[in-house]
């Protein structure tokens, strides 16, 4: 393991911490430690207080700790892993259309009752949509498209998704079920629990699988298109294990936790330069950033939220928004 990466596990180690430890009840770090260590008994009473800290670790904050893990993660590897094989700095799930069409996979499935069947139906949904989206966008850039192109066409993909979203809202049979698709939409990691992870669990795994072994592929890829299959790089292989894993990872994570943007944009571009540049360093090195920097954000909303605890997807875009812009001032200055 790089130093890098030894650090981004230490960081993530501490905000866990702390995380577990921040809520309406406050813990120390030694109940925190006593709470997921020590084992639960049987014939215990609810009013004695170590059972409650342990229900509110383990019941309440822990999940939503390990979905903030896993989405962050799997976001952060998939914006490395896009920008890879799009060659383009600017790529991420979020500014491409790509977790805005999970949305509306997982609005559509929703909206007309398919989740009640099986739950396995919302990942699905939105896992589909979304890997249309990024085989449409990677048709786009086989044409030699530059940056401004692929942006536009992301773009319009975003919004070809809102609209259609905005039409289930619109048609959504009572306000009850408007509200509650307007908020998810938002992206929010309160009032989840084990079921959330276990549902987005095995398909974020498979999907971190097949964007994190791509590294040397990508690596290939950074010398251009033939060069890398003189190399032996199976480029239509490439293409189908970055789109399947991009998939997985932003479809399950929307499915869970709503649309979460900029982690994809932000992540690997505060990280590249510490791995010089290299996408199959970047992989995992973003994975742990994504991590780090979604728990981070989680912690910072639940500390100066009051009565109404805000949004994670509106906290995320706060900070990634002002990123994206001064990305696209700099690389304008760059080509001028």
């Amino acid at each position: 393991m790089s130093r890098l990466n030894a650090l981004l596990v230490l960081i993530l180690l501490v905000l866990v911490l702390f995380s577990l430890g921040i809520g309406a009840v406050p813990l120390s770090l030694g109940e925190v430690a006593v709470a997921l260590l020590q084992p639960a008994a049987g014939g215990v009473e609810l009013s004695d207080p170590v059972v409650q800290q342990r229900i509110i670790v383990n019941e309440i904050r822990l999940p939503r700790v390990l979905l903030a893990i896993l989405v962050g993660a799997s976001l952060g590897a998939a914006g490395a892993a896009l920008q890879g094989l799009l060659r383009n700095p600017l790529a991420e799930p979020g500014l491409l259309g790509v977790s805005s069409s999970a949305s509306l996979g997982a609005v559509l499935c929703l909206y007309y009752g398919f989740a009640t069947l099986t739950p396995w139906l919302l990942p699905a949904a939105a896992m589909g949509c979304a890997a249309l989206a990024t085989l449409t966008l990677y048709a786009i850039t086989r044409r030699r498209a530059s940056n401004l192109t692929l942006i536009l066409a992301g773009i319009a993909l975003s919004s070809l998704a809102a609209a259609l979203t905005s039409l289930a809202i619109n048609l959504a049979p009572n306000p009850t079920d408007m509200q509650d698709i307007v908020l998810w939409l938002m992206g929010s990691l309160s009032d989840r629990s084990f079921a959330d992870v276990r549902l987005c669990l095995p398909f974020i795994l498979i999907g971190l699988v097949l964007l994190l072994t791509s590294g040397r592929a990508l690596d290939a890829l950074t010398l251009g298109e033939d060069e890398a299959a003189s190399l032996g790089v199976n480029l239509a292989r490439l293409r189908l294990q970055i789109v399947v894993g991009t998939a997985l990872c932003v479809g399950a994570s929307v499915a869970v936790t709503g649309a979460i943007g900029f982690i994809g944009l932000v992540v690997p571009h505060l990280l590249r330069r510490w791995v010089d540049y290299h996408p199959a360093r970047l992989l995992g090195s973003s994975a742990l950033g994504g991590a780090a920097l979604l728990l981070a954000a989680d912690i910072v909303l639940r500390l100066v939220s009051g009565a109404q605890e805000l949004m994670l997807g509106v906290v995320t875009a706060l900070i990634g928004a002002p990123f994206f812009l001064a990305l696209v001032l700099r690389q304008g200055r760059a080509t001028a």
